[in-house]
């Protein structure tokens, strides 16, 4: 498997262009991937609160409450969730089996993540962000 490079972001959609929006980036990503993406972004949203907003940042798909809590995109060989690098050490022991690098999940496009683990890794970006911002 070839091992993703940070600036290959958002190459499962189609083209250079900057997707205006999470429904425009997911219509340029090909079958599999497309279906293991629309299921993240259920279970990810599923976990936010009410008021969270989706956003392209970084070329690619995330959600924001006091700031961006995930991202997530689709390659040519995978899929990935960028929960943030805290994240991704919090939950060390529950993502055994999953290739991770510092920040991010990487997935076959053709099996997604489980849906509970997202929503605990969301919540806990969710928490984070809560906190960070009442100091």
């Amino acid at each position: 498997m070839k091992k993703a490079r940070s600036g290959d972001r958002g190459s499962g959609a189609k083209g250079n262009l900057v997707p205006k929006n999470v429904d425009e980036y997911l219509a340029g990503v090909p079958e599999p991937a497309r279906n293991t993406l629309n299921k993240l972004r259920a279970a990810i949203r599923s976990a936010l609160p009410p008021e969270a907003t989706e956003t392209i940042s970084y070329r690619i798909p995330a959600f924001k409450h006091k700031g961006v809590l995930v991202w997530f995109a689709a390659f040519s060989n995978h899929c990935s969730l960028f929960p943030t690098a805290s994240v991704v050490k919090a939950f060390k022991n529950d993502l055994k089996g999953f290739s991770t690098s510092k920040g991010t999940i990487h997935f076959p496009a053709d099996k997604p993540l489980p849906t509970a683990l997202v929503k605990r890794l969301v919540k806990a970006r969710v928490a984070q962000n809560e906190h960070k911002n009442k100091r």
